[in-house]
């Protein structure tokens, strides 16, 4: 069985967009995949062609609602039983990702349930990008490839040709990711200091660095709600920035996401395309990652190194 032939890409509902582009790149037809949808909810899987001794790429994230999440659990165990040589979870966005440890008594660590229903379901390899934690990776008993969005952003930050640059974290958590985009650039890091109030509400904010007369981008892995960030724009500009923007891995920009953003402070909001994106706001850019993850199939088919896809 020649390489071309070894292997096929399947997609789940909601990620057929990306996963369409993955096919183009890697020069191979998506596979045939039906899920049957019942009147009380419940839906089947189906695969409409021979999938024996293939490796299987099932291209999927598990944003809300959790549907994505059991539509993937279900093509993974009907892949195992139709007797594909290995299924390889592909999942730009990994849901559940922030709740990765107990934070507070009596809680749940979902990112560690989700590891365990993927495990039990049957994959032989997880192909994810900037996860919220990296420890989630060791939540897993198969080999992890853990993209990093880096290697699409910077090159964009890089065509912008920006003077007297500074990066930004809108919270001390972030700090060891926005300090890789720092040291990349040669460029000064700030700090944002915030305390919250509840969950997805910031109740105050401090920047600790000089933003004046600098060009900022502030960093981060997911844009949920866009409090956080948007604060941290309007406290920048309101401390002297020239400009302000924002570049973030996934787009889950839920609620008032997209309202805040648009009369917030930020010049442009960049994101991947890890999570579909539907909603209108001018200041918000998708960079598609499908290179990326088509590199990272293609060199797990045969079985190079992917350690050089990372810019940093």
């Amino acid at each position: 069985m020649s390489a071309q032939n070894s292997y096929m890409v399947f997609s789940g509902t909601n990620t057929r967009y990306l996963a369409e582009k993955i096919c183009q790149s890697l020069g191979c037809p998506l596979g045939q995949l039906v899920i049957t949808h019942f009147s009380d909810g419940e839906f089947a899987v189906s695969y409409e062609e021979s999938i024996r001794g293939r490796d299987v790429f099932l291209v999927q994230s598990t944003f809300p609602n959790s549907d994505n999440l059991m539509e993937l659990l279900l093509m993974i165990d009907a892949a195992k039983r139709a007797s594909a040589r290995t299924v390889n979870a592909v999942i730009p966005y990994f849901g559940w990702a922030r709740q990765d440890r107990k934070d507070k008594p009596r809680v749940s660590i979902g990112a560690k349930l989700v590891a365990d229903l993927l495990s039990v379901a049957g994959i032989d390899r997880l192909i994810t990008m900037d996860l919220h934690a990296d420890q989630i990776q060791g939540f897993f008993d198969v080999p992890v490839d853990h993209l990093y969005a880096s290697g699409v952003i910077m090159p964009y930050l890089q065509s912008l040709r920006l003077k007297d640059m500074v990066i930004a974290s809108p919270d001390v958590g972030g700090s060891k990711r926005a300090n890789t985009y720092a040291k990349y650039f040669g460029c000064p890091l700030v700090l944002c200091n915030k305390t919250r109030a509840r969950a997805n509400v910031v109740d105050s904010m401090q920047i600790i660095g000089d933003v004046k007369g600098k060009n900022v981008i502030i960093v981060d892995d997911m844009v949920d709600t866009a409090g956080t960030i948007t604060k941290a724009a309007d406290i920048m500009k309101e401390a002297g920035a020239l400009t302000v923007r924002a570049c973030a891995s996934h787009c889950v920009m839920s609620g008032p996401a997209s309202e805040r953003v648009q009369n917030s402070s930020l010049e442009e909001m960049v994101f991947t395309d890890s999570i579909p994106y539907s909603q209108r706001c001018a200041k918000v850019k998708q960079i598609s990652v499908a290179d990326m993850f088509a590199e990272a199939i293609r060199r797990v088919i045969h079985n190079e190194s992917i350690s050089n896809l990372y810019l940093v």
